[in-house]
């Protein structure tokens, strides 16, 4: 079942100024970055706030590391902008065989690793009313140790 909207994911083309203009203009800070590279991406995740499943809302921003990745393609026939939607689930599997089973397509056979260390798939957005959807199971949290 899926409990929230876990990220908006938003391409552009310069990572380190379009996190800058989220800072300064609503003052959103940057909780992660990382780069992703077997999406071909750099990204920062923005925490806009908690959630009442344990989980976090983000904004992801995306910079392509190489023209041919996806997002890189993306931009380059879109330009900067809403790039997908992502929907929080404990059970990305379980809930990505559902929606394959309502007809929708899903785009990898098994989810891949994603920000954080979560467990991710995508939709196809022709499936979606025109929006790329991904499905993002969060990595465990780990307890501090005492």
């Amino acid at each position: 079942m899926l409990t929230r909207i876990d990220h908006i994911g938003i391409a552009c083309f310069d990572l380190d100024r379009t996190v800058e203009f989220y800072r300064a203009t609503y003052g959103f800070e940057v909780f992660h970055s990382e780069v992703n590279e077997e999406q071909g991406v750099r990204e920062a995740m923005l925490k806009i706030n908690e959630t009442s499943d344990g989980g976090a809302s983000y904004l992801q921003l995306l910079e392509p590391t190489r023209e041919d990745s996806a997002v890189g393609k993306w931009l380059a026939k879109n330009g900067e902008g809403v790039h997908h939607i992502a929907f929080g689930t404990a059970d990305v599997d379980g809930d990505a065989a559902d929606i394959r089973d309502k007809g929708v397509r899903v785009l990898y056979d098994q989810p891949r690793i994603g920000s954080m260390g979560s467990r991710i798939t995508f939709l196809h957005p022709k499936d979606c009313h025109g929006v790329l959807t991904e499905l993002v199971t969060s990595a465990p949290v780990e307890s501090p140790e005492h």
